[in-house]
């Protein structure tokens, strides 16, 4: 028996892993975070399988599930939106799985953030203006932000910035990144990234409207000269004098066949 935690994506239901739909597909247990993971996703799940909403369960009811599909020999199917690796709680469920002595595996997704890239058609590490981006959030009541991991010191850096779960605080965002990007930095909140109803907002910091997030939650903000550059420079991975392993030039290439 294994718990299989799987990212599910950031919404369109066929932006997962091939692995994560068929380990979807081969559980007889699936416990899914109803509040972001598409209903379309339970559609791999097979006949007859116990489909758990997780979203109104405590971590302890959730760990209760779990035991009891390990003590009947069942894998169970472990949906989280989005990657496992920012912000999806699973570090606490597997402490609790290594407590019990439970066994697991993890399945990678579809991050929010390059989600929403490809919807602003965007490379957020452009040659010559950016080449780093910072997925960060703003303190929550869920997670507070440890000292020193403060928007204003990632703007220092001049990097793409991924702001996640703080939609409703853009004028804090605001006031925090003026002073390093300056007002007339390009940002672009993508509410919903890949659901069929996504919708973006491109502006600059200085015209941003704070109230476009009153009321939201699920929606990115990225900030960065990258979105919105015309003349950076070219990459020099596939310029014609360039030698490289895989393309060798000149009379005594650095990569000899």
């Amino acid at each position: 028996m294994t718990v299989h935690f799987i990212g599910a994506g950031p919404g369109a239901a066929d932006l997962i892993t091939l692995r994560g739909r068929d380990l979807i597909a081969a559980c007889p247990v699936c416990l899914y975070a109803g509040s972001l993971v598409p209903q379309a996703l339970l559609a791999h799940c097979p006949p007859g399988a116990r489909i758990v909403n997780t979203a109104s369960l405590s971590l302890d009811q959730i760990i209760d599930e779990i035991a009891a599909a390990h003590a009947a020999g069942q894998d169970v199917a472990r949906l989280h939106s989005g990657d496992l690796s920012v912000w999806s709680a699973m570090g606490e469920q597997l402490r609790r799985l290594r407590a019990l002595d439970i066994p697991y595996d993890v399945t990678p997704g579809v991050p929010a953030f390059a989600a929403a890239a490809a919807a602003l058609d965007a490379e957020l590490t452009l040659p010559g203006v950016a080449q780093s981006v910072v997925l960060t959030r703003t303190s929550g009541r869920a997670s507070a932000m440890p000292d020193g991991e403060t928007l204003a010191a990632f703007g220092a850096t001049g990097a793409t910035l991924a702001i996640h779960l703080s939609v409703h605080v853009l004028d804090r965002v605001k006031d925090e990144l003026i002073p390093h990007y300056g007002a007339d930095c390009p940002v672009a909140v993508v509410f919903r990234a890949s659901w069929p109803d996504q919708r973006i907002i491109r502006a600059t910091l200085g015209s941003l409207d704070p109230a476009i997030g009153k009321g939201e939650r699920t929606a990115l903000i990225l900030v960065g000269q990258a979105l919105d550059a015309k003349g950076f420079d070219e990459s020099r991975l596939y310029a014609g004098d360039y030698d490289r392993r895989f393309r060798p030039v000149g009379t005594e290439p650095r990569f000899p066949e």
